[in-house]
């Protein structure tokens, strides 16, 4: 099982809380064969499927099940890679459907509106001011943004060098609106945070040190309650990418943008309904990014 982790790990490069339930699965395949004198290297479609059904009477939903299908299919892929056997039974098993939730998108007005709402008169308020306009701006997902360094600013070349899932890289152009917002809080509002010339994170909470996820959250939420926007700050990435489709950005390029490693995860954005679209946007990204 251990070679099975290091596939899941270097191989296909998942992040570790994926290796982990693709590894619990696979002991649960490994413990239903025990349980019934198998071979799970040897199993035939009919028995995985009776595994699955026994798995659906513990986990309560189809996109649970549906994630340990994947998990199973990727242990067999790795018996193929291994030479142990010839076949993928989970090739000739449908993937378990799941009602799909569609992303909280914002229109580009309720956007301006949560960033106008900021107080930019403190440095706590010069920061978030910086900081959501960046994740709009870029995209970002919310642990990118808390991992940032002042070293992956390259604002002379316009550019963000984000790391997402699995250690990727990727470079992200930034808008102007962003580079004058970043450009004024590491200018403004950083020195006064800061108690420390070694600390490298780029946005730092009142006490100096990295600002948390939670405090990212935490501000968001009294910044929405300010607005009168219904949101969550994951919005703000969900609207950067859908604004940016409806504007007429090709879907390859947002997924680069996003770091999606499968473009399936990008379409998501394109199946919209147009009654959303047509009340959150009605121009490109305002941003030039």
């Amino acid at each position: 099982m251990e070679k099975f982790r290091d596939y899941l790990t270097v191989e296909i490069r998942l992040q570790e809380s994926s290796v982990e339930t693709y590894m619990y699965e696979a002991m649960e395949l490994n413990n239903y064969c025990i349980d019934r004198s198998l071979n799970p290297e040897k199993l035939q479609v009919d028995q995985i499927i009776d595994f699955l059904i026994t798995r659906r009477e513990t986990l309560l939903t189809a996109r649970t099940l549906a994630k340990c299908h994947t998990a199973i299919k990727s242990y067999y892929n790795f018996l193929i890679i291994e030479g142990v056997r010839g076949d993928n039974p989970l090739d000739k098993i449908d993937t378990p459907r799941f009602k799909r939730h569609f992303p909280h998108v914002l229109a580009v007005e309720e956007v301006d509106r949560l960033l106008g709402v900021i107080d930019i008169s403190s440095s706590a308020g010069l920061r978030d001011r910086a900081l959501y306009e960046l994740i709009y701006s870029c995209g970002l997902r919310v642990s990118e943004a808390v991992d940032l360094n002042k070293s992956n600013l390259f604002l002379a070349e316009g550019v963000l060098l984000v790391k997402g899932k699995g250690d990727k890289e990727r470079l992200v152009p930034l808008g102007d609106v962003a580079i004058y917002w970043i450009r004024k809080y590491l200018d403004e509002s950083r020195p006064h945070l800061s108690n420390s010339h070694r600390n490298e994170a780029l946005f730092l909470n009142s006490r100096g040190e990295r600002l948390t996820r939670k405090g990212m959250w935490k501000n968001f939420k009294t910044i929405c309650a300010k607005s009168g926007v219904e949101g969550k700050l994951h919005s703000l990435r969900h609207s950067f990418a859908t604004h940016l489709l409806i504007g007429g950005a090709d879907l390859r390029s947002v997924q680069e943008l996003l770091g999606h490693s499968d473009i399936g995860t990008t379409q998501i954005y394109t199946h919209l309904s147009s009654n959303e679209l047509e009340k959150a946007f009605n121009t490109y990204h305002p941003e030039g990014v």
